[in-house]
């Protein structure tokens, strides 16, 4: 199963590359993050004629999530993440498609930090942890991918030095970060890239792009009963004329067999 994330920035004005790239690599499942249209203005059509079907969470201007699933319809399970009734901001979807449980998720930037924005981020980012490890103790086979806004280490972005004053790099997601991949969860780039992950963000700003001063920010962790076999970047769509700021990030996932007990197999 080859499972991908994307934020699009805008669904509408990236839909032409969009549905060429989903034509040329046919993923089978997609997240995308920050959609920037009302549920009822989501593309729906468009990508069913791309054979994809779909479940969004739209909001008006910004934010907005999507599932889509090739040649199939994604079961919804939740279009809010739990734990605050309070909280309209469109930044999370799951969905039940082809046996497997996908979360999709818009984590807040957090910017300016210090601040309010900032203490909403880590607000959201504790609600995230508490339901990825209600999900980890399913059992099932679940994957959580999307935007994260955050850097895990230095080692993923070009020059760390110049963004230590930004939400991203804080000590607080990161620890977020570093506690909710210890329930377990496989990062599937750095898996598959140890010595250096690529990055998958390219600001607009001060020609980032055409210097590769990227940071990694769009990540996709993975759950038992399932295994990385590759991961990369597509790192040709920031590229294309008028691009999102970001790349699609993919992973070629297949089902992990059980471990052996011990006992069963005293030889090691």
């Amino acid at each position: 199963m080859r499972v991908a994330t994307w934020n699009v920035n805008n669904i509408h004005k990236r839909l032409p590359q969009l549905v060429d790239w989903l034509q040329r690599t046919q993923p089978d499942v997609v997240a995308l993050q920050e959609l920037k249209c009302t549920t009822a203005q989501f593309p729906t059509d468009a990508l069913q004629a791309a054979g994809y079907g779909a479940v969004s969470v739209g909001q008006r201007t910004w934010n907005g999530v999507a599932l889509l699933a090739r040649g199939a319809e994604p079961l919804p399970v939740a279009t809010t993440l739990p734990g605050d009734p309070a909280d309209k901001e469109a930044r999370y979807v799951e969905a039940a498609i082809e046996g497997v449980l996908f979360a999709c998720l818009y984590l807040p930037n957090g910017n300016p930090w210090p601040g309010p924005k900032f203490e909403y981020k880590m607000r959201w980012f504790s609600r995230l942890q508490q339901r990825a490890a209600e999900l980890w103790a399913t059992g099932h086979p679940v994957v959580l991918l999307g935007d994260w806004n955050v850097v895990p280490t230095d080692a993923d972005i070009y020059k760390p030095d110049t963004w230590r004053d930004n939400a991203l790099l804080q000590p607080g997601p990161r620890q977020a970060w570093a506690q909710l991949q210890a329930q377990g969860w496989t990062d599937a780039l750095a898996q598959a890239h140890p010595q250096r992950p690529p990055f998958t963000f390219w600001d607009y700003r001060r020609k980032r792009w055409e210097r590769d001063a990227g940071l990694r920010i769009d990540h996709i962790l993975v759950g038992q009963r399932l295994k990385v076999l590759a991961a990369g970047v597509d790192r040709a769509e920031r590229g294309h004329d008028n691009p999102s700021d970001h790349a699609p990030v993919w992973a070629e996932l297949a089902q992990a067999r059980k471990r052996a007990s011990m006992k069963s197999n005293p030889g090691g």
